[in-house]
């Protein structure tokens, strides 16, 4: 059955297509707002210590930032002690990160079909990068993830959140996003083979009145 959030999305149209020139069109903006922000944003920075803290843990250090935007939350990654690379879309976006991080690997990727081999990663940060995502796809991006994570390795991903029964599409200020129930979020995290066991839902006082969700699960 469709849902309301399913009007206007045509199967077979390449949305990836979109978001990539959207985001190559605004990546010195789109850097200079969020390059720092996780300085102001307390709960998301603790959030991404606890998985850097449990990948840590696994043994297995070699983490993908996927969606890493300007690479600002690779470098965090590698300064946490990580194996750390970043994945992008946008080669706007990989071409910054390159620049600003240039100690640091970038390429472009498209987070359906990662360049990383099975079972290879300790972690995967998904930080605001599913959200473009139409609700039809995300389960096959899941299952994605989830075969280039290690057995028990983790993945932590963050997402606007809301509390209907369905997914919303809204007007982000890049390019239409989405906005999830929780619950029904953690149960596609279920379904890709990860088991959720920490969530983080906040108040960001935003202007677009949704939650802050975190969301964190290992690889069973």
């Amino acid at each position: 059955m469709r849902t309301d959030v399913e009007v206007g999305y045509v199967p077979g149209v390449e949305h990836q297509d979109e978001t990539r020139a959207a985001y190559d069109g605004v990546v010195e903006l789109y850097a200079s707002l969020f390059a720092d922000r996780l300085e102001t944003q307390p709960f998301a920075r603790a959030m991404i210590g606890t998985f850097a803290e449990l990948v840590r843990g696994t043994g297995n250090l070699r983490t993908a930032d996927v969606g890493c935007g300007p690479g600002h939350l690779t470098a965090m990654l590698h300064e946490s002690g990580l194996d750390s690379f970043g994945l992008d879309l946008s080669p706007a976006m990989v071409d910054h990160a390159r620049r600003a991080h240039p100690a640091l690997r970038f390429d472009e990727a498209r987070m359906e079909v990662l360049p990383v081999e099975d079972g290879a990663l300790g972690g995967v940060l998904a930080h605001y990068s599913m959200i473009h995502t139409p609700p039809g796809e995300l389960p096959a991006l899941l299952a994605e993830q989830v075969r280039a994570l290690a057995p028990g390795g983790l993945l932590l991903v963050s997402f606007f959140a809301t509390d209907g029964p369905d997914p919303v599409r809204f007007d982000h200020k890049v390019t239409p996003a989405y906005s999830w129930p929780v619950d029904r979020f953690a149960e596609l995290l279920v379904g890709a083979g990860l088991v959720p066991f920490a969530r983080l839902l906040h108040d960001p006082n935003s202007e677009r009145g949704f939650l802050d969700a975190h969301l964190l699960a290992r690889r069973a």
